[in-house]
């Protein structure tokens, strides 16, 4: 009877220090800077010609080539019968996105894509958008799991490969990005 206790007493301890540091340990994942990128994307827009329908008195600014017709109003929002257009409209659309990338000793620049000239009024010229920015820390754990965070640009050149982190990631495999340290 007393070795069943001394042994179940042992088991009890050795189980202690794992549990313990299960629940009270650091969280998270130690994890190593592996890599440092940047990458600048600029979003190309086209002219292009798009035909619409709408109530006459609801048309976007802009369109042209419209033909009326008088229709009942299927939601009930118009009593009477009104005019129903079909119209054509010149709109800026997003057709294909710049890239630029690179690394820590690449300087960083935004791409200078070609971009189509088409005369004034008439689709097919193309302009620049909306511009984003990403600066990118890759970490890897030592189980070889690897996980992309982007940060700030002040954040992203203090960084240097091969420093250590503690990373937490939650059950389904995300980082906590914002909370690196």
């Amino acid at each position: 009877m007393r070795l069943r206790l001394w042994i179940g007493a042992a088991l009890l301890l050795a189980t202690l220090p794992p549990l313990g540091w299960w629940m009270f340990g650091p969280r998270g994942f130690a994890v190593e800077l592996t890599q440092r990128s940047w990458r600048m994307e600029i979003e190309v827009e086209r002219l292009q010609l798009e035909s619409g329908a709408d109530w006459c008195d609801e048309l976007p600014e802009g369109a042209f080539d419209i033909s009326r017709q008088l229709r009942t109003d299927p939601t009930g929002k118009r009593a009477a019968p009104s005019e129903h257009c079909r119209y054509s409209l010149l709109a800026w659309r997003r057709q294909w996105i710049a890239r630029a990338e690179g690394g820590p000793t690449d300087p960083v620049q935004w791409p200078r894509p070609p971009l189509r000239i088409a005369p004034p009024g008439q689709p097919g010229s193309e302009r620049l958008g909306r511009r984003e920015a990403f600066y990118e820390l890759q970490l890897r754990d030592t189980a070889g799991h690897v996980w992309t965070c982007r940060t700030e640009p002040e954040r992203w050149q203090q960084q240097r490969p091969g420093q250590r982190f503690r990373l937490l990631v939650d059950r389904w495999g995300t980082a906590d990005c914002a909370a690196l340290g």
